[in-house]
């Protein structure tokens, strides 16, 4: 098997050599290349939802201003920034943040305000701790919703607009809410603009799990100090390297290929791993991307992910020895973003005097490799998706990679990777059990159903 190079990801097909052929990539080819130009020709299902292709260089430059000086703004008026937000409206930002700057930002000294992330469930406890961390400091909020009517940040939004108005008053809190939503109707867009927030735009072509470089995800990765310029960048020149149907050459491709192969040969589970913790909240927003874009008409890969090598001592030995049924993806990173070296001990009490002197970074990376070799000798196929660093660019491009392997890959299992139909069941009762006005009958056969 080959190693395919773009301008930012390699990808390593040596660990999954022994499991696909060149020939079986080749013989599939044809499906690959046909998926990759439904996307690029907007001819397929969902093509309503595209918008995320050209968002790279395509993107309002008016807004992005805007965007980098409520940032500014922010930095300068408060130190507790919330999120409010569920899914694609809170993840992309959240992976962000701490693949470039630390899962521990809010803990390190910085000149930018902590960023907490709510909404995101229905906990009481969950809100609570944030808002118990919010007493005695300046707040300002950002709240995304598309239709300002989603039940976890609206009844988020409620609790944090009441609690702004009390303390700064109207007239106050107005300058530190700031919100994200549909550029002209729903009930947040109407609400926004009777109380005068400042408003970003949640665009109608781009849903919410590839919105991470837009408004959704951009005013808080920018509130954080990264470089939202460099970050779409990075997007930008993925959408260069990777906009070809060359199956042989991308890598992009490849890997959409790849995991439809072993997909066919019986793979039911994908596990992406990564060897940093920073890596953990990207591996979500990975998850939310392929299971609610492939996860329909029951079939679909199931996404998975892990934190090694801290889950190798915990699911390391089902992975190694247990049903056959997975493949990983592994993310790597050519260039680590710091170094700590291991000291040496006169008294060796633990034996570890061999690693004297070796850099940290070195040590996981020949774990990650000690892993390869015996999850592969285990039955267990391995791509390897090689990042330069975890820089602004680098999770730019990233994003865009497996947004189009995403689509691509949909388009070759027979679905629509823009839609997601199955999410509104759970609603829909939580809404009848709730008493929601219009869901009368549906309430008194799901209480039938308790008894």
């Amino acid at each position: 098997m080959r190693t395919e190079q773009s301008m930012a990801v390699t990808l390593n097909e040596k660990y999954v050599s022994g499991f696909v052929s060149d020939t079986e990539v080749e013989k599939i080819s044809h499906l690959t290349r046909a998926a990759y130009q439904v996307v690029r020709e907007r001819s397929g299902a969902g093509n309503d939802f595209l918008g995320w292709i050209d968002l790279p260089v395509n993107y309002d430059k008016e807004e992005f201003a805007r965007i980098e000086a409520a940032a500014a703004k922010i930095q300068k008026s408060c130190d507790v920034f919330v999120v409010i937000g569920i899914g694609g409206s809170y993840l992309g930002a959240r992976a962000a943040i701490e693949f470039v700057k630390s899962p521990l930002y809010n803990n390190k000294k910085k000149d930018t305000p902590d960023v907490y992330f709510a909404g995101n469930s229905i906990s009481a406890s969950a809100l609570s701790d944030i808002l118990s961390i919010c007493e005695g400091r300046d707040v300002c909020i950002n709240v995304i919703s598309k239709s300002g009517t989603t039940t976890e940040p609206a009844v988020t939004f409620r609790i944090f607009r009441e609690l702004l108005e009390k303390k700064y008053g109207e007239e106050g809190a107005r300058e530190r809410i700031f919100v994200t939503t549909d550029r002209k109707r729903g009930k947040l867009k109407e609400f926004s603009t009777e109380k005068g927030y400042e408003t970003f735009v949640v665009p109608d072509d781009i849903g919410g799990r590839y919105s991470v470089l837009t408004a959704v995800g951009l005013l808080p990765i920018a509130v954080a100090g990264i470089d939202i310029v460099a970050m779409m960048q990075g997007a930008a020149d993925a959408r260069v390297a990777l906009n070809n149907d060359d199956v042989a050459g991308n890598p992009c491709l490849r890997y959409a290929a790849l995991r439809n192969i072993l997909y066919n040969k019986g793979k039911s589970i994908e596990i992406l791993v990564a060897y940093e913790p920073a890596v953990q909240m990207f591996c979500e927003w990975w998850k939310q991307l392929y299971g609610e874009s492939e996860g329909k008409d029951n079939k679909a890969l199931y996404p998975s992910s892990v934190i090694f090598s801290t889950d190798l001592h915990s699911l390391g030995q089902y992975i190694q020895e247990g049903l056959r049924t997975m493949f990983e993806t592994v993310i790597s990173f050519k260039h680590a973003s710091d170094s700590v070296i291991i000291p040496d001990d006169p008294h060796n009490i633990d034996g570890l005097n061999f690693l004297s002197g070796k850099d940290l970074s070195d040590v996981n990376r020949m774990a990650m490799t000690g892993t390869l070799f015996a999850h592969n000798d285990g039955g267990v196929p391995n791509l390897v998706i090689e990042v330069e660093d975890r820089s602004a660019a680098s999770f730019g491009y990233l994003v865009y990679f497996f947004e189009l392997a995403c689509a691509v890959s949909g388009y070759m299992l027979g679905v629509n990777p823009f839609d997601q139909p199955g999410v509104e069941a759970y609603k829909k009762n939580m809404y009848a059990l709730l008493g929601k006005p219009g869901f009368e009958e549906q309430k008194k056969a799901l209480e039938a159903r308790m008894q």
